[in-house]
């Protein structure tokens, strides 16, 4: 994989006449009580990756604390610690605005920090069911799916614009397959399985990122041992929801996600070592996309 060429098929020159939302509007939907920081991270990096707009929705405190990050979140809490099934009407009209004044240039990324309790996994399986526009399915959105694959199968039409952004064990939990001790040609023939299987776009995360659609499977093989750090993730579902909302499917927008994500990181790498943070990762997008 030429990792200049990728970024390029992805980041052409702008036009002169751009409008905002020509970029895409990003629509992060996560957090809660004890895990706010998550949804910030994901925003910036997709502002930085060049979306225009970043809208993060979460419950109330995690809402509060995200808006007093920067000036460039816009933020809407939804009332108590967690999602429930009460704030499906508002996320459901919130998506459909987006989609209205983006003129259809938008995503959702939906997961982080999102929580586990069973409510709150119900909402994911409503709101992914019921949504026409393309999404990025991540960390505690993923659990939403255990011993719910079915799903997933029965919506086939919706998957077909999901992007899954799991690490291993999350593969395990989203398709029921160990592939720890697998090698990496066996791991990317059972992500393309179930890609297939779902009609979604997988990205799975790890020493080499694999990506597929069931069809065609890419890898990126630069390896960044500092990405290990927490909130990495995030920044990836962040730069895919980027890509996802310019139109790009959820193939290429894994591809693109996974590039960008490594080169800034072994860029913050080499400037910060062992105190790598995910900020750090954020902060490098923009030297990579110049």
């Amino acid at each position: 994989m030429d990792k200049k060429k990728t970024i390029e098929k992805f980041y052409p020159r702008r036009e002169d006449d751009a409008r905002k939302y020509d970029h895409g509007l990003v629509i992060i939907i996560g957090g809660s009580k004890f895990y706010t920081g998550s949804p910030a991270l994901s925003a910036m990096a997709a502002l930085r990756s060049g979306a225009d707009i970043a809208q993060v929705v979460a419950p109330e405190r995690a809402a509060n604390i995200v808006a007093s990050f920067s000036p460039d979140l816009i933020t809407f809490s939804v009332k108590g610690d967690h999602f429930t099934e009460r704030h499906l009407s508002d996320l459901f009209a919130l998506t459909r605005s987006g989609k209205d004044v983006s003129r259809g240039r938008v995503s959702v990324v939906i997961g982080g920090g999102i929580g586990r309790d069973e409510e709150t996994k119900e909402v994911v399986r409503q709101y992914i069911k019921e949504i026409d526009v393309p999404v990025v399915v991540d960390a505690d959105a993923i659990y939403a799916f255990e011993d719910k694959r079915h799903i997933i199968r029965e919506h086939a039409s919706n998957s077909g614009r999901v992007l899954f952004t799991p690490h291993l064990y999350e593969f395990y939990v989203l398709t029921g397959k160990d592939v720890k001790s697998l090698n990496q040609e066996e791991r990317g023939e059972a992500v393309k399985e179930s890609a297939r299987d779902y009609s979604a776009g997988i990205l799975l995360k790890g020493e080499q990122d694999i990506i597929s659609d069931g069809e065609v499977t890419v890898k990126n093989d630069m390896r960044v041992p500092y990405l290990t750090s927490g909130g990495t993730g995030d920044v990836l579902a962040g730069i895919a929801g980027t890509l996802l909302s310019r139109g790009f499917s959820p193939l290429e927008s894994g591809e693109g996600a996974a590039v960008l994500n490594t080169l800034a990181g072994e860029m913050a790498g080499k400037e910060k070592g062992e105190s790598l943070i995910a900020t750090d990762v954020i902060e490098k997008i923009p030297q990579i996309l110049r």
